[in-house]
């Protein structure tokens, strides 16, 4: 009885697995610009990959004596991958190469576009203009 619930858990964990990996490559491949190319791995992707993580944990624990292993897969990618999104939409919006987004009312409180004043010197021309 165990074993069939495991079963369909684990085919179900696949199906979902499957489905939003495939969304993923798909977003990432037909997505316009990066900054909107860079939802589709760190948002569906991870959902992706944590439900086939999460239909091998099944598996392993229905079917033999259980692993931790993509526990700790799990939690680095679940950890890593807003990171890692976050460093990509900084060097994006530091490049100038997306639509920037709007002044904020204190230039400190948003602390991508702020540059210290002993660091303007190595700034790029463009944003010394804007300082």
């Amino acid at each position: 009885m165990m074993e069939t619930i495991g079963t369909y858990a684990i085919a179900l964990c696949l199906i979902i697995g499957a489905i939003f990996s495939l969304v993923g490559a798909i977003g990432l491949l037909k997505l316009n610009d990066s900054m909107t190319r860079l939802h589709a791995p760190t948002k569906v992707g991870t959902v992706g990959v944590g439900a086939l993580l999460l239909a091998s944990m099944i598996h392993s624990w229905v079917f033999s004596d259980g692993s931790f292993h993509e526990l700790l897969i799990m939690a680095f990618l679940f950890v890593t991958a807003p990171i890692s999104a976050n460093f990509i939409a900084k060097v994006n919006i530091h490049k100038r190469s997306c639509e920037t987004p709007p002044s904020p009312p204190r230039d400190a409180t948003w602390g991508t576009l702020d540059v210290p004043a002993e660091d303007r010197d190595f700034a790029p021309a463009d944003h010394k203009a804007s300082s």
